[in-house]
């Protein structure tokens, strides 16, 4: 009765949304289209057999109900076109198979964040710029029954008692919740989508992210296994970046990443990846990266990898570079080189907190090699804005040079900001490093200069 009562406000509709269609909003867009969709979906619920559905090839069951909504759809006679149907159709899969409304984005290439700010307001990142979508939840329930479906899938639960929640999901995707009562407005989710196809270094290159030049040199350095850690802000391109500077590690070295949310994708033979293990219900089990870097220590490693470094694994880690682990890579978050430094100063004293200042400068001089400072401009272009040598210690203070700048001039009429990559003209001092590796670099190398 009340499925006919629905069909009769949709047919008394259909004249007032004939021609719309869906590039002007419609039926696909009004208040009766939602309804149609819970109807159907629920019918198609109650009609599944869980037995059989818990047998059935993913693929198989997903074509099986795409065959039946598509005959329930035509039997309702609804004012719908081919793709408006089509549409409805794949909005019930999504939400009966997959993520719901998230499904379109999770697909498309483009996006690189989405931002869940409520069941009304969704943003996404596309290209570096944030864009609001017309995406939208039926209300905080069916919200939160897509973020449950998720979490649960790691073996993870969200609710008031646990109201936030970090996850990996099956694409590698990291995934952030935090859902009432500490979110006001309903639950707030932020999805990092994980690249499905690897960046290579002459993507970064043909992107102006990094040139030539800079790239050639970052290649010696990754290759005679100097220290660099890569600094820069949330959604600046770090982990991209690693990833470019791990492919130059030579085949054959044992490589040992150690992630929260493992997204390396190295293309070497020779990888063991780690990632850390959060606690469980019982508050017990959690395994953090200082536990993964002490473990591997005792792996035989060539190389260690180190997603990002936030805390007293900062110690482990210079320890580790200073008793013959050369060529370990890392992120940390930071503004600048010296910034960066000065996080170390803190993230060593979490680790050691007897350990003089001195003593704490002392480790990190010791250390690192390079840093190499990634940042996303207002344009939404990822770009190295520093390289950076670390040259030791003078007094009580790490000394540094910079080797490579980006030199920000303007910004055009079209918002894009325009400067110039820059050698600073000073020859780095691992060049004889470099050159005892058989990597010879030639001085024109520190005398260039690209305007972008």
């Amino acid at each position: 009765m009340g499925g006919t009562r629905l069909i009769d406000r949709v047919r008394g509709a259909q004249s007032k949304f004939r021609g719309g269609g869906a590039a002007g909003g419609g039926f696909t867009d009004s208040e009766e289209f939602e309804e149609v969709k819970k109807e159907l979906h629920s019918e198609v619920i109650e009609s599944l057999d869980f037995d059989q559905v818990n047998t059935t090839d993913r693929e198989e069951l997903a074509a099986n109900l795409r065959k039946t909504l598509i005959e329930r759809v035509e039997a309702r006679q609804l004012p719908l076109n081919r793709m408006e149907r089509e549409r409805l159709v794949e909005e019930i899969l999504d939400n009966i198979l997959g993520l719901g409304p998230l499904e379109p984005l999770l697909r498309d290439p483009e996006v690189s964040d989405i931002m869940v700010n409520g069941p009304k307001v969704v943003f996404v990142e596309r290209k570096g710029k944030l864009v609001k979508t017309n995406v939208t939840f039926t209300d905080n329930k069916h919200l939160m029954q897509i973020v449950e479906r998720i979490v649960a899938a790691v073996g993870r639960r969200v609710d008031e008692t646990t109201p936030m929640v970090d996850a990996r999901m099956a694409d590698g995707s990291r995934f952030n919740a935090i859902v009432p009562p500490l979110a006001l407005d309903g639950a707030a989710v932020s999805i990092r989508r994980f690249g499905t196809v690897p960046i290579h270094a002459e993507d970064l290159v043909a992107l102006g992210s990094c040139p030539r030049p800079i790239m050639q040199v970052l290649r010696g350095a990754v290759r005679c296994k100097l220290n660099c850690i890569i600094s820069g802000g949330t959604g600046s391109g770090k982990t991209t970046l690693l990833n470019v500077l791990s492919s130059f590690i030579p085949e054959g070295e044992r490589i040992i990443t150690i992630e929260d949310s493992a997204e390396l994708q190295l293309q070497q033979t020779h990888v063991v990846r780690l990632e850390t293990r959060p606690a469980n219900l019982e508050g017990k089990g959690q395994v953090d990266q200082r536990d993964l870097v002490k473990n591997c220590l005792r792996m035989r490693p060539d190389r260690i990898i180190l997603g990002e470094i936030r805390g007293g694994e900062a110690i482990d880690m210079l320890t580790a570079m200073n008793t013959g682990h050369d060529g370990s890579l890392a992120t940390v978050h930071a503004n600048n080189p010296r910034d960066a430094l000065a996080r170390f100063e803190t993230m060593v004293g979490i680790g050691m907190p007897n350990m003089g200042d001195k003593a704490i400068r002392e480790t990190i001089a010791r250390a690192l090699d390079l840093v190499i400072q990634q940042s996303r401009l207002p344009d939404g272009t990822r770009r190295i804005i520093a390289v950076t040598e670390i040259t030791g210690m003078e007094g009580p203070v790490i000394t540094t040079q910079d080797i490579f700048i980006f030199e920000r001039r303007t910004i055009d009429e079209h918002g894009r900001v325009r400067g110039a990559f820059k050698a600073t003209g000073i020859r780095p001092r691992f060049a004889a490093r470099l050159a005892a590796n058989g990597i010879r670099l030639s001085s024109e190398l520190f005398r260039f200069e690209m305007e972008v």
